[in-house]
């Protein structure tokens, strides 16, 4: 939610992923659902594919994948020189009181973790909540992460009216309902399981 501890200009899209890994990894055991927003939505499809093993299922909040590139591509020429020549520029911030200072190594590294180009082979159940008034993420990037999962069971919730937080209370009753269904068919499955 932004409010890690550490410095903002010195992570790149890998470390934070590794910095995942870590947590589930050390914190947790057997199954989990992973839950991202916005570019955290990115990193928990990271995460899963790192460790398909460990995820039940995933939930995008407002995910941004790739959001590096479309960063990019959507800056001014005067932005990206800044970011080639002295290797960072403060980017304006709706959600923060202080600019966001973009690097370059962020910029290098996201480019090199793209996953909308083409099939992202994760086959557990994958939920996706949108704002469609949200102007971070377009929320056809939604149709867009749906379209290239491999899963089956992958679904994107469009809300009128949600930003791009969705962290209102009726948006809040709306993800804990969610969850509540994802763990019980994740409970369901697993009592089905030829193992179990």
């Amino acid at each position: 939610h932004g409010a890690s501890s550490g410095r903002f200009e010195e992570g790149t899209i890998g470390l934070w992923v590794e910095d995942a890994i870590a947590a589930l990894d050390h914190l947790t055991e057997g199954p989990q659902i992973f839950v991202g927003s916005s570019m955290g939505g990115w990193i928990a499809l990271l995460l899963a594919l790192a460790r398909p093993e460990r995820v039940s299922a995933l939930v995008g909040i407002a995910a941004a994948p790739d959001f590096t590139e479309t960063m990019w591509r959507d800056f001014s020429p005067e932005a990206r020189k800044a970011i080639e020549e002295t290797g960072a520029w403060e980017m304006p911030s709706d959600y923060a009181d202080e600019p966001y200072l973009i690097t370059r190594a962020l910029i290098e590294d996201g480019r090199n973790r793209c996953l909308l180009s083409g099939p992202i082979p994760l086959h557990c159940p994958v939920r996706l909540l949108q704002g469609q008034e949200d102007t971070a993420v377009p929320w056809r990037t939604a149709l867009q992460i749906m379209e290239c999962v491999e899963s089956e069971d992958a679904e994107v919730v469009l809300i009128k009216n949600g930003d791009h937080r969705l962290s209102g209370d009726r948006d809040l009753t709306r993800l804990f309902g969610l969850l509540d269904d994802l763990a019980d068919l994740t409970t369901s499955r697993a009592s089905h399981s030829p193992a179990s």
